[in-house]
């Protein structure tokens, strides 16, 4: 599109949809001095769900995009953008948050746990809490980013952001897991949405994201986990006290758990084909109807938030090449690593990194820096990241009623940002 007031008001709306995104918890505060039930009170309450901010956004940007150019225009523009991440991100929060697969995963790290406790001599607690930020982050990099936060923030929310009321532990807990979520996808070529979006044109493969991502994400997922398992740990032991026994629950057959998981590697293998991702999730609706007795009702609210946030960031974020391509043609590979870290807090390091690879010319250095410092800054906003919107939909009723706090946010993530910047800068 080449329309220069179209692009500035782009530009315009999106800093506006920025600015309501940090502005969302007190919006959510005003909406609770209004009359409950009161239309205002309704308003200002959706207003304030920050699910809903990019997308409502985008729906004003296409408003005037049609009143100035016309309602074809607008839908020739739709036509161009790639939402095949958005309907992924859908489809698969859906069926990673099923009964089945939440027992599967909740097996996986409980046994971890238990194990390591054993050999190390450690707190049970503690073990537990650091299986989930270690192992359930790094597991991203083989089942995705958007499946390893749903698992990894439901257990969370069950475990331990449930059983307490200390917010200092809740934001420390919410930042290391947007952080390891974003770095723990980069030991593979094919989980994290903003590794995908270069692969192809930069001919990034397996052995050269272990090499050169890989081992320096693994590290320090490991001194961020461990050194907040240390500092907190009096705050996770007092968790235990509240857990509630599991017995008397309703067991899933295997038979139910193997189904389950055989849709998820589906729609993982074949997430790139939205033609083959939407009837896969209606015959994943009509098996979870069959299968009703061992489910847990489907998170279709949140998934379509969570969808309707990524789709907006997405329709904002692509007009925003006339800033940001001359800004990344001005600096240098560590100015670009710092730059790429700041810039994603504003922007879905996927947007950036597709941005990246618009740039005629880009050196080796460059291209690391500009991802390096895109994953490390994936933790910093709830926009940073894709998968980031599924914490945020999953764990913002724990975090008070006005919800999650961009700021606390933002100091929660603060310190375990730069750790990721510390590894994959000097490692």
């Amino acid at each position: 599109m080449q329309n220069n007031t179209i692009i500035y008001s782009a530009t315009a709306i999106f800093i506006c949809a920025v600015i309501h995104t940090f502005c969302a918890s007190k919006i959510v505060a005003l909406s609770h001095k209004r009359p409950k039930g009161s239309m205002s009170e309704k308003v200002l309450h959706f207003l304030g769900e920050v699910e809903v901010v990019f997308g409502f956004w985008a729906f004003i940007f296409l408003t005037l995009l049609s009143l100035l150019l016309g309602m074809s225009a607008s839908l020739n523009y739709l036509n161009e953008i790639d939402f095949k991440e958005t309907v992924f991100v859908f489809v698969i929060m859906c069926m990673s948050a099923t009964k089945p697969v939440m027992y599967l995963a909740d097996r996986g790290i409980s046994l971890l746990s238990a194990f390591f406790s054993k050999i190390l001599f450690l707190n049970k607690r503690i073990t537990l809490f650091s299986c989930i930020f270690i192992f359930g982050s790094l597991c991203g990099s083989l089942i995705t980013e958007p499946v390893a936060m749903t698992v990894c923030a439901l257990l969370l929310q069950e475990h331990f952001f449930s059983k307490t009321s200390n917010l200092k532990f809740k934001y420390a807990m919410l930042g290391l897991l947007f952080v390891n979520i974003s770095i723990g996808g980069t030991l593979t070529h094919f989980a994290a949405p903003p590794v995908i979006i270069v692969t192809g044109a930069w001919q990034w493969d397996l052995p050269f994201m272990f090499t050169h991502f890989g081992w320096k994400s693994a590290i320090a997922v490991f001194i961020g986990t461990i050194l907040t398992a240390f500092y907190f740990r009096k705050a996770i032991k007092e968790t235990e006290k509240l857990d509630k026994p599991k017995e008397g629950r309703q067991k899933t057959p295997y038979w139910i758990i193997l189904v389950n998981v055989f849709f998820l590697i589906l729609c993982i293998v074949y997430h790139k084909y939205i033609s083959f991702l939407v009837p896969l999730f209606l015959l994943f609706v009509g098996w979870f109807e069959v299968t009703k007795e061992y489910q847990n009702p489907l998170k279709i609210r949140e998934a379509l938030l969570v969808g309707f946030f990524l789709g907006g960031i997405v329709t904002l974020g692509g007009l925003q090449q006339w800033w940001l391509i001359p800004l990344v043609n001005s600096l240098n590979p560590t100015t670009m690593f710092l730059g790429a870290t700041g810039l994603t807090a504003i922007t879905d390091n996927a947007a950036l990194t597709y941005l990246g690879t618009l740039v005629p010319n880009l050196s080796d250095a460059m291209k690391y820096s500009l991802v390096a410092g895109a994953v490390a800054g994936g933790g910093l906003t709830v926009i940073a990241n894709a998968p980031n919107p599924i914490g945020y939909g999953i764990l913002n009723k724990n975090l008070g009623e006005d919800g999650i706090s961009p700021l606390y946010l933002l100091l929660g993530a603060l310190p375990f940002t730069i750790i990721a910047i510390s590894c994959l800068l000097f490692l």
